[in-house]
């Protein structure tokens, strides 16, 4: 167990699950089996970020539960080859181990799945999670994911609130994003989908006021103006950043406040060669204060909006992307880059995974920063009017862009 004083390293709690990944090489018929190619794959949100974190030279403190079965064996072997501690993973022989069941459509993106991740819910309580209090006490930031029960979920937060840890709360899906009710007023950052949005302003405000959007029938200024109520919702009940991801729109950073809130990078983390590598490159490619200048607010709600377009990629499956955008933002948090950079890694990272097979790149590349470490950074025009927040584009931001050529190698992934 978990005593005295622990080392500085991200805290990942949620699920370990091994996934099932079934690609029609033709339209489907219902009612019919179809040609088409079937993988195991190992997954679970909280188990993605926290290998996309290690990948980036992070040493993440992994909390979750897995049985002796088959996926259970199949998804400890993976943990213990990365020589991360396996102390915080319960095992047990009563535990199933979670698994999903994914029915990918041709261009790789879901089109169904079942999910069976009870034991999550029953092993990963409370009492569980306490004994690991020291090491969420000292952690830079815990990411909890929405797999585990609502006990367990306040009952980590409250751990790294009373240690001032900033607290990262990922969605995992339509039903379990509605679990944010009871904890928002813990929560630093957010990384929902649209959809994800929807539901947990609903559950925020006990009603249904709110309803889903088809994103592409509208253009990047007209969707924010319809998620921006939504997003207001979830920064009025106290979580201080919203990380709305768009696919391959990109990302909207919404905040409120003054933009000195982006400069949280922690720092605390033991660094690795790659991770040092990675902060060179990055803080020597944009000046220290780049993202705050020139920021305007919409003059009213204070309410300021950071669009980052998605990177091209040439799709593989896209089952993995979300969760390497956090992990990645994650982990560069972590070595100390601010929000903006961070989430130019994170983006770079889900290029990565969709280009993959598996959730998570089987390794990232850093062999070209020295011939892009000194790029300059530019940023385009804001685009901003009295009447809707300001869209700070980076869509030419060299940042991002080198960023992905340091970190993907299609040679290499």
């Amino acid at each position: 167990m978990a005593e005295g004083k622990a080392e500085a390293e991200p805290v990942i709690i949620g699920g370990m699950v091994l996934d099932i990944q079934a690609t029609s090489s033709i339209p489907p018929h219902p009612r019919s089996t179809c040609p088409g190619k079937v993988y195991y794959v190992l997954g679970g949100v909280a188990r993605n970020i926290a290998e996309c974190m290690w990948k980036l030279g992070a040493k993440p403190f992994m909390i979750s539960a897995v049985g002796f079965d088959v996926a259970g064996k199949l998804l400890l072997e993976h943990w213990e080859s990365t020589k991360l501690s396996t102390e915080g993973i319960r095992k047990h022989q009563d535990i199933k181990t979670a698994t999903v069941c994914h029915i990918l459509d041709v261009g790789g993106e879901v089109a169904a799945g079942v999910a069976s991740l009870d034991s999550i819910e029953r092993y990963l309580t409370p009492q569980w999670i306490q004994q690991f209090r020291p090491n969420i006490h000292s952690a830079p930031v815990l990411m909890v994911d929405a797999n585990l029960s609502l006990p367990a979920l306040e009952a980590a937060c409250q751990m790294a609130v009373d240690s001032n840890v900033p607290v990262w709360f990922e969605p995992v899906s339509i039903a379990k994003s509605k679990r944010i009710a009871t904890i928002a007023k813990y929560v630093t950052f957010t990384s929902p989908n649209e959809d994800e949005l929807i539901a947990m302003a609903n559950a925020l405000s006990s009603e249904d006021v709110f309803h889903p959007i088809e994103k592409k029938m509208y253009s990047r200024d007209a969707l924010l103006h319809l998620l921006k109520p939504p997003i207001l919702v979830l920064l009025e009940k106290g979580i201080k950043i919203v990380v709305l991801t768009l696919g391959s729109d990109g990302v909207f950073l919404c905040f409120k406040g003054e933009p000195n809130i982006l400069r949280i990078g922690q720092g605390k983390i033991k660094s690795s060669a790659f991770s040092r590598k990675l902060f060179e490159s990055m803080t020597s490619s944009s000046p220290p204060d780049w993202y705050s200048s020139g920021t305007i607010h919409d003059g009213i709600s204070n309410f300021l909006v950071v669009h980052f377009p998605a990177l091209p990629a040439s799709v593989v499956r896209l089952t993995g992307a979300g969760d390497c955008l956090v992990g990645g933002t994650l982990a560069s948090i972590c070595i100390g880059l601010d929000l903006m950079q961070s989430i130019a890694v994170g983006i770079a990272a889900a290029k990565a995974a969709v280009e993959a097979e598996s959730n998570v790149p089987s390794q990232f590349n850093l062999d070209s920063i020295a011939e892009w470490r000194h790029e300059p950074f530019v940023t385009s025009e804001a685009q901003w009017n009295q009447d809707d927040p300001i869209i700070k584009s980076v869509g030419d931001a060299r940042t991002v862009y080198h960023t992905a050529r340091v970190l993907s190698s299609p040679s290499k992934l």
